[in-house]
């Protein structure tokens, strides 16, 4: 077989499937093209109009004949590859690629007229550069006829590098597949834009069939039905019952196929059996989306999670979304749709908050809780099992959402947890994000799944600015000032209280959340609405206040109403926010409010200060975050990635160099064959390549020398010059005290150091002679692992032993820009070390953060680096030295998540 790559088995690819949501908020189903698909390829053709035909085949032809299709249907998955979309079992477009060249082949698609529109062909052409790079295909060239202006839009728009020239009478394109930012960009916007649009269906349908509802008080599609009805929805809504001819005085239908409208969305409520049947006749019906309240699937074990699968698999495969299953349902209470389509019945009022639950259990309880503190929502979505619909796909509606401006977030797993922190960092510099992330289960994404400390969960989230807290308390209390204050300027609070002891507790608990309190304005316990106006009046003109909280809890009651009305005139309009604990009261105080209901200028009530203070707390550290500019990773213009791709290249296949990357193939496309190479054992690499690797990237290991005798490490010594350090060589030997011996200025000296290790540690003791590093300076680690959930992941501690058992590290995902590498220094509790504190000398923090920068590159670009470790990273005045590096590859299993073109989780 011909081949750049060498020879490859033509074997079904079955990585390059996947299931896609299309602009309009559908979903097809992508996969590489068969044999088996002659007559599905026939039936397409013959739905085709003469002018699609035309533009594709130039000129009239009415029909494929046996060899042309076989021709079509029978490729060799690396010269030639032909990718179709379907959705159902039927074909609705195709495209493919013809090998001509060494890097470059012809490309040529072609969609059915119905679909043409939905952004098939672009997505589609995604796919198929993905596949090309893998192929080793640099290049796509097609030719088209001047009045094909669909397809040249489709080429042009995709992002890549495009040249077009006109000759013979058609235009011949060629794209350059290598990707770019503005082809990124385009991706990431088509994404965006087809996602949200998929769950605006969802939450703002015309109309509602309830699947399972029945005549019994308290079922669960009785319920839905009921909350439906009471909600007063927009649009009819239809139950549907084999038997029963009306429920609640609505007209019931035997099928969902038998009602003569449109429906857009369906709540099922039958048995867990009979969901997949459903789910079928729902898309012969046309419906958009499906809420699925029934349980028993994932969450009953193994058949139940291939019962689930099967769900989701079949629902995509046909063009629609799903909530759950084993979840409460959704809601929206824009005034134009009041949807409460969930088991709850009761549903906050209109606000700015968006709402998003995996739990189904607990999202009633957590709807009441928002509805008894007086908070509105914009929408809710308790996504169960999530077997399609994440918090992921939330977060791209909320985002273009104008009446959602808060997010709450109550999460058991991440779906896709380098996507959630990529969607999160781009929403939170708009909108707050409030999580309250559980421990989860040890099979989902819980940290203990991932292999990451929970620590590492919360340094990443603050990567991303989330808020993330640990209580649904806190969830609450943290949500209702977002959604009714402004973000304060800095940490300085202004206190005023009518309790000297409540405003004493106010201040401590500032000082203990790292607030800046101003001595608290005690205004006595008879204190009526002209104090309480005038002082807080004062402090929200000063200068020196940031924030003020209000603390009004009169021994006898009085004047409550007067004083909310002298709160709120005082603080209207003011650009610092004011909170209070008023009586004890939680959430929306009726006489605090703005407006019966509240909206924004309303004062937030807590029932004690200290709830006040925390909720506060979390607010400032978002608005410092989101007050720092979003900067992209810093150009590096002195490192060679190409060079440490060959590196690995040689590292991993040291018996191949004749299939080793040559010198003129593009990144893209070597990244691209290291990705989807069959996956291997890992290997350690030798010192002598980790420093090699790291010198691509502008960074250099202070030479040490491996010694097996006394006389070695003095010959060493002597060839690397005085003084020198003897250490016990090995990773696990940083860990261990005892394992250094530090300003050895001569032979004997050295002899004696290594007496004493081989007494310590025995004979056969591994050592290293290293020249003594300019002191003094701070012993710091720096590592890279490769996550198979959130992909390359930077951390950073103290090296010394009592950082080390404490587990003090911070984590960023990589790559890391000059903010995260900056924030990843300051993220540990030992990092004032760094900065001159308690006796250390100030230390290059700038060339620490330059280090992290670097190496967040390496693991972005190499991701057959499964583990790196500098360690150690000494720190001085002038800059730092890496003492030791050690490096795990291995060929990766797959892409990364998050990477590669456009799919569903």
């Amino acid at each position: 077989m011909r081949s750049t790559l060498g020879t490859v088995e033509a074997q079904y690819p079955a990585h390059w499937e996947a299931d896609v949501v299309l602009a309009d908020g559908g979903t097809a189903h992508v996969r590489p093209i068969k044999p088996a698909d002659a007559d599905r390829l026939r039936a397409f053709y013959s739905r085709l109009s003469d002018e699609s035909i035309y533009f594709r085949f130039f000129g009239p032809r009415p029909r494929l004949s046996d060899k042309e299709v076989a021709w079509f249907t029978t490729v060799d998955y690396v010269d030639r590859v032909a990718l179709i979309a379907t959705i159902g079992t039927e074909m609705v477009a195709v495209i493919r690629y013809d090998r001509t060249g060494p890097g470059e082949a012809e490309t040529a698609f072609l969609v059915e007229d119905a679909h043409q529109g939905r952004g098939v062909a672009s997505v589609l052409l995604e796919h198929l550069a993905a596949t090309a790079r893998e192929r080793g295909i640099e290049r796509f060239v097609a030719d088209v006829l001047p009045a094909n202006m669909k397809m040249m839009g489709v080429l042009r728009q995709a992002g890549y590098t495009a040249e077009s020239r006109f000759a013979d009478g058609v235009v011949r394109m060629t794209l350059d597949l290598t990707p770019t930012d503005t082809s990124t960009e385009v991706t990431t916007a088509r994404e965006h834009r087809a996602e949200a649009r998929s769950i605006a269906r969802l939450l703002a349908p015309g109309s509602v069939a309830v699947i399972g509802a029945s005549r019994e008080p308290g079922g669960v599609g009785h319920t839905v039905l009921r909350n439906l009805l009471a909600a007063d929805f927009s649009g009819p809504v239809y139950p549907v019952h084999r038997e029963v001819r009306a429920m609640a005085g609505v007209r019931t239908y035997p099928s969902v196929t038998a009602i003569d409208d449109q429906v857009d969305l369906a709540v099922v409520a039958v048995p867990a059996a009979g969901v997949v049947e459903v789910v079928k006749e729902c898309a012969e019906k046309g419906v958009h989306g499906l809420v699925v309240v029934s349980s028993g699937f994932g969450e009953t074990g193994t058949e139940g999670r291939e019962r689930q699968d099967e769900l989701a698999r079949i629902a995509r495969a046909y063009g629609l979304r799903v909530v759950g299953p084993n979840c409460l349902g959704i809601a929206n209470t824009d005034p134009a749709v009041k949807l409460n389509a969930t088991l709850a019945a009761t549903v906050p009022g209109r606000g700015r908050v968006g709402f998003f639950s995996q739990s189904g259990a607990l999202g009633t309880a957590l709807l009441q809780r928002v509805a008894q503190r007086g908070m509105g929502i914009s929408s809710f979505v308790s996504a169960g099992n999530r077997a399609d619909v994440s918090g992921n796909d939330l977060l791209q509606y909320w985002e273009e959402d104008a009446s959602t401006e808060v997010i709450l977030l109550y999460l058991e797993s991440l779906g896709n947890p380098r996507k959630f922190t990529r969607l999160a960092r781009r929403l939170a510099r708009s909108k707050p994000i409030v999580v309250v992330k559980s421990g989860g289960t040890p099979d989902s994404h819980s940290a203990e799944a991932l292999g990451l400390p929970d620590s590492a969960i919360s340094s990443l989230f603050s990567q991303a600015g989330l808020i993330r807290v640990d209580d649904l308390i806190q969830l609450f209390d943290v949500g209702q000032l977002l959604a009714y204050q402004p973000l304060p300027a800095g940490p300085r609070v202004g206190l005023v209280t009518n309790s000297d002891a409540l405003g004493l507790l106010a201040a401590d608990a500032c000082v203990a959340a790292g607030l800046e309190p101003l001595p608290p304005v005690n205004l006595g316990a008879g204190a009526g609405a002209s104090s309480f106006g005038a002082a807080l009046a004062d402090r929200l003109g000063s200068s020196s206040v940031d924030a003020v909280v209000v603390i009004y809890m009169p021994p006898i009651p009085g004047e409550d109403a007067e004083v909310a009305a002298e709160l709120l005139r005082v603080s209207q309009g003011s650009a610092k926010p004011v909170l209070a604990t008023f009586q004890g009261h939680l959430g929306m105080h009726p006489d605090l409010r703005v407006g019966a209901v509240p909206s924004r200028g309303s004062i937030p009530s807590y029932a004690a200060p200290e709830e006040a203070v925390r909720a506060l707390a979390h607010v400032v550290r978002y608005a410092r975050w989101r007050a720092r500019p979003s900067l992209p990773p810093p150009e590096l213009p002195d490192i060679d990635p190409h060079c440490a791709r060959a590196l690995i290249h040689r590292a991993l296949h040291p018996e191949a160099t004749a299939d080793a990357p040559s010198a003129v193939e593009s990144p893209a496309v070597a990244s691209a064959r290291s990705l989807f190479a069959e996956p291997g054992p890992s290997v350690e690499a030798e010192a002598a390549d980790v420093a090699e690797l790291l010198s691509c990237y502008g960074l250099s290991v202070w030479p040490a020398e491996a010694v097996r005798s006394p006389d070695e490490a003095v010959a060493a010594a002597e060839r690397l010059g005085w003084p020198v350090v003897l250490k016990v060589a090995g990773p696990e030997a940083a860990r261990r005290a005892g394992t250094v011996r530090l300003g050895l200025a001569g032979p004997d000296s050295v002899r004696h150091a290594y007496a004493e290790f081989a007494e310590q540690f025995g004979e056969d003791v591994e050592l290293a002679v290293q020249r003594m590093a300019p002191q003094p300076a701070v012993p710091t680690v720096v590592s890279v692992t490769e996550n198979p959930a959130f992909g390359p992941i930077v951390s950073f501690g103290l090296g010394e032993v009592t950082a080390r058992l404490l587990l003090d590290q911070g984590f960023r995902l990589a790559p890391l820009a000059g903010e995260d590498a900056a924030g990843l220094v300051r993220s540990v509790r030992a990092a004032p070390l760094l900065f001159g504190e308690y006796g250390y000398p100030p230390v290059a923090v700038d060339a620490l953060e330059d280090l992290l920068v670097r190496v967040g590159r390496l693991a972005n670009d190499l991701p057959e680096v499964a583990r790196l470790d500098l360690d150690q990273v000494l720190v001085g005045r002038e800059g730092v030295i890496i003492l030791g590096a050690r490096a795990t590859i291995r060929t990766p299993p797959g892409p990364r998540p998050d990477g590669g073109p456009r799919r569903l989780a």
